[in-house]
Formats: structure tokens, C-alpha cells, sequence
């Protein structure tokens, strides 16, 4: 999460969206409208003959492809409780990368007060349930997988670690030359991820369905809870608790819910509900030392080094807790 949003989405002309919608759709396609811009998209509402719909535009291909697939898991019986919005179509127009899908309503989570987000987080876990049941048996690998629905690492472990690695061909590759080029800096980052080291022991090798983006405008939530959870190019396949830990991350980026507690109101959750959560502190501890490294890694391919030592303060706050 990064507070002032980074736009890296195509530039592209209103007109010659609205001309592409036409010649997809025809005249059935009315009211286009822009929306906020995510991080690496542009977004349009639109109508399909009075159904509505959501364009975005891209310069990432599988960004779109795993929302495909990530609909397709909300589909399987044992998810209910997952809304994944339909891809309606997925192809490439004006030199970029489109995917079209069906519109959900409500309020972004992070637009929340805090008894808002109370009343919303049940909902939101049972979401979360779904996705740790999804049927993952035609996949394979851990960490972040691709527009095959398979990930590269052998292991959750091995996924974790690959946090250091400054792979060519990444979005925010060159962050660690960047880092490098500080010792105090580095010497920071050592500092968080032998935290990780250290914890890595307590994990287990759990290998589940993981969003790993909960704010950042990817899910809606309405009256009767949430709508649709969104965007899953940043998704992983791992511990379950990985997204409790993102969650509880980023509540000083927060201020209206920073006295919401998701990790307490995570564990009456899975007590009600009869799940057993073993070494539940360490796991989230662990993960939470891994999302400030994230959070470290993208504030160093910005050049934010302001938010790279807010980051950083708060994995090594976050892991000395309890």
C-alpha cells in the first residue's frame, strides 16, 4: 500500500475508449464514465443494455488472466462466499491489454470507519474462508503465480524468501541497487528480513488461495457485506494467515480504523467457527516482517526512502509484538 497511489496506468484518450467499447459492444454500451485509476490500470464504468459493467485497461496481461481464474475459483462449490467478479472478455486494443467484467457496488474497505470495519470484518473473513477452500489440486508452487495458474517456488519457505531476490523482468526491479547504494539502508533492510529468517521456523507449508492486496481499492463492501474482491495480480499461493497479517499491517496508513484489530477479531473468528490455528502469533509475525519487506522493496523502486523507513519501523514493531 503506498498512501499517495503511484500511477503507473496506460495514458489513453477518453475518445478512443468509448470508441472501443462502441465497436465491442455497439449500442448497447452507454453511460462510459472513468473512474480512479488503480496502480497499473485505467478503469471505465459502463452499461451493457442496462447491465453494469467495468473495462480496464493495461499494459499487464496477467493482472487480467488471474482475475479470470480467480473467478473461476469463486465458482467451485466448497468457495461459496467468494465474489470474484465475472470476466465478461479479456484481449488486447490500442497497444494495451483490456478485460471487461461485471460491475459490483459498495464502498472501498480502506473508506471504512472504524464501526464500519467491525461490522464488515465477519463478512470479509468468511470471504477469506472461501478462499482457503478453493480446490487447488490443478496448480502447483507456491508464492506468486501466473496467467497458468501455477507458481514457481517449491516451497512456502523457499516463496518467502524469494522477497530478497531482485528478479530482472520484475516491475520494481532495480530496487535493491537503489538500496545498496546506502549502507544505512541495507543495513535496515538486513534488519527486517533476518526477522523473517528467524521466524521462518514456526510456519507451516500451508499452500491456500491468497489475495495479498486487501486494501488499495480491491474490495467493495455493501449493507450486507462484501460485494467483490478484486484484482488479483498480486495473489499468492500460501498461508491463509498471510492476509490477516496484510491486514493488520497497514492500519497506521489507516488512521479511521487503527484501533480495529484484525489479528484479535481473526482469532474470535476462527474460535466461533471451530478452526484451529496453530502457532497463530509466530505465523503472523512472520508475515507481517515479509509485507513490510514488500512494502520496503516498491518504496525502494519509487525512491520513497520517507515511507521505506515508515515500512521498516513498523515490520520491526509488528514482529517484537506479543
Amino acid at each position: 500500500m503506498s498512501a499517495d497511489h503511484p500511477d503507473f496506468s496506460p495514458k489513453l484518450r477518453r475518445q478512443d475508449v468509448e470508441a472501443f467499447l462502441l465497436r465491442r459492444f455497439g449500442d448497447g454500451a452507454r453511460g462510459i464514465s472513468e473512474m480512479r485509476a488503480g496502480t497499473w490500470s485505467r478503469v471505465y464504468a459502463f452499461r451493457v443494455d442496462g447491465r453494469p459493467c467495468i473495462a480496464r485497461f493495461s499494459a499487464h496481461r496477467e493482472d487480467f488472466e488471474k482475475d479470470r481464474l480467480a473467478a473461476g475459483y469463486s465458482l467451485q462449490p466448497n468457495a461459496r462466499g467468494l465474489s470474484v467478479p465475472r470476466v465478461i472478455g479479456l484481449g488486447e486494443t490500442l497497444g494495451i491489454y483490456y478485460a471487461i467484467t461485471e460491475r459490483a457496488f459498495g464502498r472501498y474497505l480502506e473508506d471504512l470507519e472504524e464501526t464500519e470495519t467491525r461490522t464488515a470484518l465477519p463478512s470479509l473473513f468468511a470471504a477469506l474462508d472461501a478462499a482457503r477452500r478453493v480446490d487447488l489440486s490443478g496448480t502447483t508452487g507456491f508464492g506468486l503465480w501466473g496467467a497458468d495458474g501455477n507458481a514457481p517456488h517449491a516451497s512456502w519457505r523457499e516463496a518467502l524468501l524469494n522477497i530478497a531476490v531482485d528478479r530482472p523482468g520484475a516491475r520494481t526491479h532495480g530496487w535493491r541497487r537503489r538500496v545498496e547504494a546506502s549502507p544505512s539502508r541495507m543495513a535496515r533492510f538486513d534488519e527486517v528480513f533476518e526477522h523473517l529468517l528467524a521466524l521462518l521456523e514456526c510456519i507451516p507449508e500451508g499452500r491456500h488461495l491468497v489475495h495479498s492486496d486487501l486494501d488499495n481499492r480491491n474490495v467493495l463492501v455493501g449493507e450486507d457485506g462484501v460485494t467483490a474482491i478484486f484484482d488479483w495480480g498480486s495473489s499468492i499461493y500460501g498461508d491463509f494467515l498471510y492476509d490477516i497479517a496484510w491486514l493488520h499491517f497497514w492500519l497506521p496508513w489507516l488512521p479511521a480504523r487503527a484501533s480495529v484489530d484484525p489479528r484479535e477479531e481473526a482469532r474470535r473468528h476462527y474460535q466461533a467457527t471451530g478452526l484451529a490455528v496453530p502457532g497463530f502469533e509466530a505465523r503472523l509475525r512472520c508475515y507481517a516482517a515479509h509485507v513490510g519487506i514488500d512494502g520496503m522493496v516498491y518504496s525502494a523502486f519509487l525512491g520513497d526512502w520517507a515511507e521505506f523507513e515508515q515500512k521498516a519501523e513498523r515490520a520491526l514493531r509488528v514482529v517484537s509484538e506479543g
